[in-house]
């Protein structure tokens, strides 16, 4: 049994990724800005975690006690061509979903490190290693955490810290409902980014293979979810590395 403390945990795969893991037999310890949403969670612990405030993640850490697992799953997106999203929203992005994430990582490692052994899970993306038209910042947000978690694994592997990027398409569980999507006047780009039913997967799904990561012997850097996800990883990794890769 592992002790697993998970970030985002109020909905979505976060909350999922909670109950399945409980489920399993782990002690898992969830956390969200509003700690009142995770009432109804079935879990070991329910703290309060705002991954942009860096007094509520110390507070969390140490009311949380040991932590084998850290599953870094919050995260925002919006959608808008490059020309079209305001600048604070670009930062809004990049201050959750990559410098939060390093944020909690920071305040778990030390812990970790001494004791030789642990593992830090982050929810990426697919988008991580490609760029559609209207989801460059958040792709790029990814990207960047993806850079950090390479890094990491490479300073941490002689602590015994394991180091895994889960890489989800799609997911039906709420995020992709009501984005907020920025446009131009006349909207010049008309950008359209359709989600096909096959490249969906569900929240249950995503939360198997993330309790199946948690619970691996060994886990790869990179854990694309999904058929789909794989499918067009491995397109992108075929393509000429000088030209754009559209999603056909």
């Amino acid at each position: 049994m592992s002790s697993v403390l998970i970030t985002g945990a109020s909905k979505g795969i976060g909350r999922v990724t909670a109950t399945e893991l409980t489920r399993r037999g782990h002690r898992v310890i969830a956390t969200a800005r509003d700690p009142r949403t995770l009432n109804d969670l079935k879990v070991d612990q329910r703290l309060r975690l705002d991954v942009t405030d860096q007094a509520s993640i110390d507070a969390a850490i140490a009311d949380a006690g040991e932590i084998d697992v850290l599953l870094s799953n919050a995260g925002v997106m919006s959608t808008g061509a490059v020309e079209a999203t305001p600048i604070d929203e670009i930062d809004r992005l990049f201050t959750q979903n990559t410098a939060g994430a390093i944020r909690v990582t920071q305040a778990v490692l030390p812990q970790l490190r001494q004791r030789h052994h642990g593992r830090l899970l982050f929810v990426s993306s697919f988008l991580a290693r490609f760029m559609l038209p209207g989801l460059v910042a958040y792709s790029a947000s990814k990207a960047a955490l993806e850079a950090f978690a390479e890094g990491l694994a490479i300073e941490l592997k002689p602590f015994g810290i394991d180091v895994v990027l889960a890489q989800p398409a799609p997911v039906s569980s709420g995020l992709l409902d009501n984005l907020t999507d920025y446009r131009l006047p006349g909207d010049p780009y008309g950008l359209v980014n359709e989600v096909r039913p096959e490249m969906v997967s569900t929240p249950e799904q995503v939360a198997a293979a993330l309790a199946d990561l948690v619970e691996a012997p060994a886990v790869p850097l990179r854990a694309p979810i999904g058929p789909f996800a794989q499918q067009v990883i491995d397109r992108r990794d075929r393509a000429p590395y000088d030209q754009p890769f559209l999603l056909g």
